[in-house]
């Protein structure tokens, strides 16, 4: 299973992203899919998720201004980012719960190689 990330890039504050993630491989089925992000010098926060029935999840931090949402035909998950603000600023990584087989008794996750979003003040 691959994810390949995309969409990021250099924003000033106040302006918008939309990231993608599209899962391919073997896929059974996928539960969660979400985002993380990667400050420089800081730990691996969550950002969004959503599970197959699109039940959605947004950190507080972001409330408001960014929204996830996935194709579940595709097996892809986007991330709309608004009104961004330089503290968004980091390694953007997409994650997903995959149950690659049909025989398979647990499921597995599997993670994207991340997309650089940079906000300028």
């Amino acid at each position: 299973v691959q994810l390949q990330a995309s969409g990021g890039g250099l924003v000033q504050a106040g302006g918008s992203l939309r990231l993608s993630c599209a899962a391919s491989g073997s896929i059974f089925s996928m539960n969660a899919m979400g985002w993380y992000r990667q400050a420089p010098g800081e730990q691996r926060e969550l950002v969004a998720d959503s599970t197959r029935d699109q039940i959605t999840h947004v950190a507080d931090s972001v409330k408001g201004r960014f929204t996830i949402s996935r194709d579940n035909a595709k097996n892809t998950v986007y991330l709309q980012m608004n009104k961004l603000k330089p503290e968004d600023t980091g390694v953007y990584y997409c994650a997903a719960d995959v149950w690659a087989h049909s025989e398979d008794t647990t499921s597995n996750t599997y993670w994207g190689q991340g997309t650089l979003v940079t906000v300028s003040s």
